[in-house]
């Protein structure tokens, strides 16, 4: 398929077939990232939600699918995944509660204070240490610019109401970049480690933080994501295909 005669697209089912996204065949490609992501934000109907770097809008839109109500404005500063973000609203009936803004997640132009929750998948592989791909849009989705994190974090500072909550996919063995780009602005934060399988390192972490927060850091047991068989958990699959929220949304 191709998407405006520029993108050679597919249509791929998530969330057990409840959420339909049409993606580029190359470059970055939803997983596991951007579906966790949106079963560690909470929601009410009636909230503002800013989801920051949305590609072609897998975390904002399967949030907006659990939440009856729920607002959410998708956040992309490359204009054919908004295309497609904006096609994805609409195929799935969502294109009355999501607005599609093509800018950079560090600079949106949105007024201040406008939001109750935002979350964000940004870039996260040190440029220094890995190969990356030739791929344009697979490289500006994976790899991360030298003090991105920190930009990115103060633009949701900006965006967040008193007490808003910012939530973010980020590298576990890089969790220290993510508290430090925290403090001063947010408190409260809570850490849900992701593990491949049991007894393995984390691979990634989720990390709740609340504008203005106070409270001692808390961490979540892990979820694991495959058993010894490699197949994934009862947890896995229920946040991944049952669309049902992780424990660090608890509040």
């Amino acid at each position: 398929m191709t998407d405006g005669g520029i993108l050679e697209t597919s249509e791929d089912a998530v969330l057990g077939g409840r959420l339909r996204l049409r993606q580029p065949l190359r470059g970055h490609r939803v997983g596991h990232d951007a579906i966790l992501l949106a079963a560690a934000t909470s929601g009410r109907a009636g909230e503002q939600v800013i989801d920051l770097g949305a590609g072609v809008g897998a975390a904002g839109l399967a949030l907006a699918v659990r939440v009856p109500g729920l607002k959410v404005t998708l956040v992309e500063i490359d204009q054919s995944l908004c295309d497609l973000a904006v096609g994805n609203a609409r195929l799935n009936g969502l294109a009355d509660r999501v607005d599609v803004l093509v800018a950079d997640a560090a600079d949106t132009g949105l007024p201040p204070g406008s939001a109750n929750r935002v979350l964000m998948n940004p870039p996260f592989h040190d440029a220094t240490k890995q190969n990356l791909s030739p791929d344009l849009r697979r490289r500006l989705a994976h790899a991360a610019a030298p003090g991105l994190l920190p930009r990115w974090v103060a633009a949701a500072a900006q965006l967040l109401k008193p007490q808003g909550v910012l939530t973010l996919i980020w590298r576990a063995d890089a969790l220290a970049d993510v508290q430090s780009a925290l403090a001063g602005d947010f408190g409260g934060i809570a850490v849900l480690p992701v593990l491949p399988r049991a007894g393995a390192d984390a691979i990634r972490v989720l990390v709740r933080a609340v504008k203005s927060g106070r409270g001692a850091p808390m961490t979540y047991p892990a979820l694991v994501l495959n058993d010894e068989q490699g197949r994934p958990t009862a947890a896995a699959e229920a946040a991944l295909r049952g669309g049902e929220t992780l424990r660090i949304t608890e509040t």
